[in-house]
């Protein structure tokens, strides 16, 4: 039985856990407020929130309903955007769309409310650029941006008058929210939970990637939930060695201290990755065991030297280091019954640096054309260890054995870095696609690599240093 709250509703039913939380919505719940668009993630129509309770106090994040399965909501507060409203009058995000002439034929209007709301409830700062990252995976055909984006400016507006972190009962008086949130705590702590027993099926975490590709499949079959398993999650650092649960998602990383410290632009780098609503429901061990060639993660983690530690149904583990797992397109080594249990990777040092580059036909939310990652360690202007990756070009997630390794012990300087160029060519194979002939691909690839030192080594380096290699 998969027990959860809908909006004010408490839920139990004995639908399939492999269903859509966006069809159990529609469908059995008629609440056709949340919108089927394109059951890809991608244009943010079904936008809903999730409320999960942790350590007393209920967390919320904005998810794409259309590739979430219905089995993940088990435990926790689903918010749709019925379950925004007010009685006889509008709540500040759908006042702020209403002021700013923020809508037009309205299909997409849902998703933006219930993701500007989601914006008011979480713990990031009340800022412009914070409420524009929360719409970042809401798409708007009609109406043009500026008014949306003047929305958001008034959300800010109405937030910055707490000067503290917003609390439910703030919200609940200001008009952001209905008065029943402030019961949703203790009801979810009332709510009778059990560990659902999973069949044998498909390991199915997040979904981001399986529900695009084969969501009617699996509302039809078994599918074998991990999202909620706990020793799959977490992040912990000791020792400088950050050890990462494959459950981890990116916002994880995102909104983790200590990280953004170690990676001062971190959020700048998965920023590039996908919308806030992905960033808050993929996995990170999906995003590996998907084996896409330009899994972006996938890149950044090769470029860390990770290592990896697999686990097994009788919770025997193994280890080894990531850019041994892939073997060939979409095929990697892992048996029958085992799972990915965490990442691990040295961070950086002091004299470390990292980077992190993409390009696709959108600046953001779209997949790689080709993605690259460099991670050196500099002493006395010599690059004594590097470990350089990239997606797009090759079979696989490429660790650029050769290419690291002509980099280690030379000189930081424009003729080492066209060198090691000249070695990653020769090494990469790329071929024509959807997404770029081979040609433009190892054009791109060129242009990331130096991208990295442009970007690392501002001073030092110019495009100039390598337009004549251009």
């Amino acid at each position: 039985m998969i027990t959860f709250i809908l909006n004010n509703k408490t839920i139990r039913t004995s639908e399939h856990s492999g269903m859509t939380l966006l069809d159990f919505v529609r469908y059995e719940q008629r609440l056709t407020g949340t919108k089927i668009g394109c059951r890809e993630g991608d244009c943010g129509a079904c936008t809903v929130l999730v409320g999960t309770l942790e350590n007393g106090h209920v967390n919320y994040q904005s998810i794409t309903s259309c590739i979430s399965p219905l089995g993940n909501a088990h435990g926790k507060h689903i918010v749709t955007v019925e379950g925004t409203n007010l009685q006889n009058e509008l709540t500040i995000a759908q006042e702020a769309m209403k002021a700013n002439y923020a809508t037009q034929c309205g299909f997409c209007t849902p998703g933006f409310v219930v993701a500007f709301t989601g914006f008011a409830l979480s713990n990031s700062e009340k800022n412009y650029s914070n409420a524009l990252d929360a719409i970042s995976g809401n798409i708007c055909r009609c109406t043009g941006y500026k008014s949306i984006e003047k929305a958001a400016h008034q959300m800010v507006s109405n937030l910055k008058e707490h000067k503290t972190q917003p609390n439910f009962d703030w919200l609940i008086k200001n008009g952001f929210v209905p008065d029943y949130f402030s019961t949703i705590t203790k009801r979810l702590q009332d709510l009778e939970v059990k560990d659902r027993e999973q069949p044998k099926g498909k390991y199915v975490a997040g979904g981001t990637d399986l529900y695009v590709q084969q969501a009617d499949h699996l509302a039809d079959n078994s599918v074998h939930l991990i999202a909620e398993k706990n020793y799959l999650k977490g992040i912990s650092i000791n020792d400088n060695v950050c050890k990462v649960g494959t459950n981890s998602t990116v916002s994880d990383l995102w909104n983790h201290s200590q990280l953004n410290m170690y990676f001062p632009r971190l959020k700048a780098h998965l920023k590039l990755v996908s919308s806030e609503q992905i960033r808050n429901m993929a996995s990170l061990g999906g995003n590996l065991v998907n084996a896409s060639p330009i899994g972006d993660m996938t890149i950044f983690f090769l470029a860390l030297n990770s290592d990896i530690t697999i686990t097994d149904k009788n919770q025997k583990e193994r280890s080894l280091p990531l850019k041994n797992f892939y073997q060939g397109y979409k095929t990697f080594d892992l048996k029958d019954g085992e799972l990915l249990k965490d990442i691990s990777f040295t961070l950086p040092v002091s004299q470390s640096v990292f980077n992190f580059e993409k390009v696709c036909k959108r600046t953001h939310l779209d997949i790689a054309s080709v993605n690259s990652a460099i991670h050196m360690h500099i002493a006395d202007d010599c690059i004594s260890k590097a470990h350089v990756s990239i997606g797009g070009v090759a079979a696989i997630p490429k660790y650029l054995h050769n290419t690291s390794k002509f980099l280690n012990g030379k000189s930081l300087t424009p003729e080492t870095i066209i060198e090691a160029n000249d070695v990653l060519q020769n090494e990469i194979a790329p071929i024509s696609d959807v997404r770029g002939s081979s040609d433009y691909k190892r054009l791109l690839a060129r242009q990331l690599f130096f991208a990295h030192f442009i970007t690392l080594f501002p001073k030092q380096f110019t495009l100039n240093d390598f337009v004549q290699h251009a």
